[in-house]
């Protein structure tokens, strides 16, 4: 049976229940890679505002970049929405760009959680 567990490959890539707490080294690399992973995903939602807000609003780009800038960040619009369908979208990229932010930052905050939790794990196994 422990074989099987040593061919097991994690998705995640965290360490298992029965495994030491990595190294800062690790730590840090995991770190950098959904720190990157953040800022992909806030990049592609910041591209979706930006082609959305021009195309439906006809707004330059510098102006939809602040739109979409505004509601990702959840500070609201900054330009007064003339038409129906960008008023459709700024309501649909608001509600996305909302779940957007918390997915993203859950990439970012699960290699800490985990990082915490599992050395409680493994202090509270040494005791006992």
């Amino acid at each position: 049976m422990r074989e099987e567990s040593a061919i097991h490959v994690s998705v995640t890539s965290f360490e298992r229940r029965g495994d030491k707490v990595v190294s800062r080294r690790v730590f840090a690399k995991r770190m950098a890679r959904a720190v990157g992973l953040w800022f992909a995903i806030i990049i592609v939602g910041l591209a979706v505002g930006i082609a959305g807000y021009a195309g439906f609003e006809g707004l330059s780009l510098v102006d939809a970049y602040l739109n979409a800038a505004m509601i990702l960040s959840g500070m609201g619009p900054a330009v007064e929405l003339k038409t129906t369908s960008g008023k459709l979208f700024a309501g649909t990229y608001a509600i996305l760009s909302g779940l957007l932010v918390i997915i993203a930052t859950g990439f970012v905050l699960a290699p800490i959680f985990h990082r915490v939790l599992h050395k409680f794990h493994v202090e509270s196994r040494g005791d006992d």
